[in-house]
């Protein structure tokens, strides 16, 4: 189908149904567009990307009551 039948076409259509058509081609074209999100590098130290990890890992975890206490130790380290 050429351009100038699909625009005879929609122009057939009453005027809230070339609303939605219009509409409808805006959803495709922003369905094809591809995002491209910026490369961010060296974004974490270690020791931020350690901690963020150790506190995702622990998340939920603070509420939980303790299964062990010092007393259960049968060596510390100083």
């Amino acid at each position: 189908m050429n351009h100038a039948k699909l625009i005879e076409k929609i122009q057939t259509l009453p005027i809230e149904k070339q609303a939605e058509v219009f509409d409808f081609v805006d959803f495709l074209a922003s369905r094809s567009q591809v995002v491209q999100l910026p490369l961010i590098v060296n974004e974490w130290t270690n020791t931020e990307f350690a901690q963020m990890a150790m506190h995702q890992a622990l998340r939920g975890m603070e509420d939980e009551p303790s299964l062990y206490t010092l007393d259960d130790l049968k060596e510390r380290w100083q």
